[in-house]
């Protein structure tokens, strides 16, 4: 098989800056401290982008026709519970004054998991080895962390943050 150099140059400088994007945006997210001091969830997942929504943006005058105009985002979500894994979405652990950010898992659409097999270009043994529990051990991604809020804590921080903005609000 022949392979064109740049291109696959190309492509590999674009995986690189992807890899940085979703560093600096868990890090911008961490640096928010949405949860104070305690370390919380990012989750990350791809959803599509309504016909309306595209629409608006086609309208915005960013974008020269329709085809550009993207279908679908991505959505970080800061969390303080762990989410049910599912495939296209990725679930990172940052703990707020560091900039530490534990992977838990990364699990691209079913379509496309062969590309993160050894030996090719995409290979990626996060991916992989999410992959692999997300088909044969579940429960172990899904499951509690030892510096997991209890439900108390949970709701205690629900209402510390629900005053806060109410108070906010008013000021």
């Amino acid at each position: 098989m022949k392979i064109n150099r740049l291109e696959t140059h190309d492509r590999l400088q674009y995986l690189i800056k992807q890899k940085d994007e979703i560093g600096i945006c868990c890090q911008n997210i961490i640096n928010k401290r949405p949860f104070g001091d305690r370390p919380f969830y990012i989750f990350a997942h791809k959803r599509e982008i309504g016909l309306d929504e595209k629409f608006s943006l086609f309208l915005s005058g960013k974008y020269r026709d329709i085809g550009e105009v993207p279908t679908h985002r991505m959505i970080w979500q800061p969390r303080l519970t762990k989410p049910k894994a599912q495939t296209n979405s990725m679930l990172f652990k940052g703990y707020p004054g560091t900039d530490a950010v534990k992977v838990i898992w990364i699990i691209p659409e079913r379509e496309l998991w062969e590309q993160y097999t050894k030996g090719k270009l995409t290979q990626c043994e996060i991916v992989v080895e999410s992959i692999h529990k997300f088909q044969h051990n579940r429960e172990e991604l899904e499951a509690q962390e030892a510096d997991d809020p209890t439900d108390a804590e949970i709701d205690q921080i629900y209402r510390e943050i629900s005053q806060d903005a109410s108070f906010k609000k008013v000021v």
